[in-house]
């Protein structure tokens, strides 16, 4: 890109910070707009972009005002009438959706991409990790060695890795991990050289209307994959026309790609042995706990084992694989008081995630709090939700988090409630702490994409002292 000036509006998007975290990494001055501060915008600024919150084109600074110098980026959530965006947009700035830089970047790139309405950041992320550290080495005569290619790799993430801290993985040789994110179509501008598809249940509604709408973009997006596409049993049919080599995977199979063996060992992590096309990895154990992780493992493993890998490295890395921030990531896990964080948003997520729990703490009790996200989606899966949630003991619901929308009359919380068949309770975001503090609580767990994390570590603390 022959830009020195790069404007972001939604820097504080986690895809939108790991591109301003690359720019920044070039050398590029970096400046833009989000909404509210966070942990993600307050990084940014301590590497040296210069960020402000409030929609105001007088705040955009002078060495962001010539379009000859300066490429504006934007995230679809950004509401239609942004005044910023229209003023790039009035003036002739080369204006990107974040789906079509990353699409620019990744040219020239052995692409390793995952896709799905759920699961796809675990994947990528630890994807990314098995690249950095199983990767085979140059000279192997390991299977794929010429499509993936020697390296450690780069990525861009949906979420905070902890082994790299950070979403942005820069390394070496030609292979890139990326998150194919399904709204607003931004994975279309995507032509991966290998792809998963973890799931293809009905979201964003919004966008496309109905679930079938949705089924054809996915369809679309496997059309694109050049090479290996990598597909969950039973996520999605009519792929005839695919040109990629087509595998399923699960978690137990029968698939293409599975576990088996799985056992589960201390503080809720798994061993297994991995099962490929044309070979058996035994004696694998996967660094951070949940079924639900294992089976996002079989995938990662699956497009390694279409770009090539070294079999001893590639077990070694999932035993030190440390997760992504806000994905089943647990403060506290004792006997007497657990306490864990994630970002499910969707009935199935949900689903997934409850059951790992009941899985790794049988009969304990289950408590869980969850902040639904967005007002269309709570209209249509609130049903979904109620039935998920009831797989705990009790629950605690917060107000929607409207994210980019305005508020739906008629559509709240409550609607979830209701249908539940457990006790449960409303509590403002804020005053989840307090309602925990004088409940009796065994394992805790928080649920939401919106901004409920916020308020981990006061959760956190309160539940500390009951040990």
């Amino acid at each position: 890109m022959d830009f020195h000036n790069v404007y972001f509006i939604g820097i504080g998007g986690i895809g939108m910070s790991a591109l301003a975290r690359y720019f920044i990494h070039e050398g590029r001055r970096v400046a833009g707009y989000d909404r509210t501060p966070s942990e993600l915008t307050a990084s940014l600024q301590r590497e040296g972009a210069a960020i402000h919150y409030r929609d105001d084109t007088e705040l955009i600074g002078p060495e962001f005002r010539n379009p000859e110098d300066t490429l504006v980026v934007y995230t679809p959530a950004i509401p239609a009438g942004h005044r910023e965006l229209g003023w790039f947009q009035q003036r002739g700035f080369r204006v990107e959706k974040r789906s079509q830089l990353l699409g620019h970047l990744s040219a020239g790139k052995y692409v390793m991409a995952a896709a799905g309405t759920h699961g796809k950041t675990t994947v990528t992320t630890l994807t990314a990790w098995l690249n950095h550290i199983a990767s085979p080495a140059e000279g192997s005569m390991n299977r794929g060695l010429g499509k993936g290619g020697t390296g450690t790799g780069s990525a861009f993430l949906g979420g905070i890795s902890r082994n790299f801290d950070s979403n942005l993985v820069l390394g070496t040789g030609s292979r890139l991990a990326v998150e194919a994110d399904e709204f607003d179509r931004s994975f279309l501008r995507l032509y991966p050289d290998s792809a998963v598809i973890t799931s293809t249940d009905p979201d964003h509604l919004d966008i496309y209307g109905n679930h079938e709408n949705m089924l054809v973009a996915f369809r679309q997006f496997a059309s694109q994959v050049s090479g290996t596409l990598i597909v969950r049993s039973g996520a999605l049919d009519g792929l005839e026309k695919c040109r990629a080599q087509i595998y399923s995977y699960s978690l137990d199979g029968p698939a293409d790609f599975h576990a088996q063996n799985i056992v589960l060992a201390e503080g809720g992590k798994y061993s297994f042995d991995l099962v490929f096309p044309d070979t058996i990895l035994c004696g694998c154990t996967l660094g951070v706990p949940g079924l639900v992780n294992v089976e996002n493992a079989v995938a990662a493993c699956a497009l390694l084992w279409a770009a090539g890998f070294d079999p001893e490295k590639l077990r070694e890395g999932l035993a030190r694989f440390e997760g992504v921030k806000r994905r089943f990531e647990f403060h506290i896990n004792t006997p007497s008081q657990v306490y864990m964080d994630d970002y499910a948003h969707h009935p199935r997520e949900l689903t997934a995630a409850i059951t790992s729990l009941r899985g790794m703490f049988p009969g304990r009790k289950l408590t869980a709090v969850f902040q639904p996200h967005l007002y269309s989606r709570t209209a249509d899966h609130y049903r979904g939700f109620a039935k998920a949630l009831s797989l705990a003991d009790e629950v605690i619901l917060c107000p929607i988090y409207p994210a980019r929308e305005l508020p739906v009359e008629g559509v709240e919380s409550q609607m979830i409630g209701r249908l539940l068949t457990v006790p449960w309770y409303l509590a403002e975001k804020q005053e989840t702490a307090k309602v925990l503090a004088g409940m009796d609580t065994d394992v805790v767990a928080t649920f939401g994409a919106g901004d409920i994390d916020r308020h981990a570590a006061e959760i956190a603390e309160t539940l500390k002292r009951k040990i």
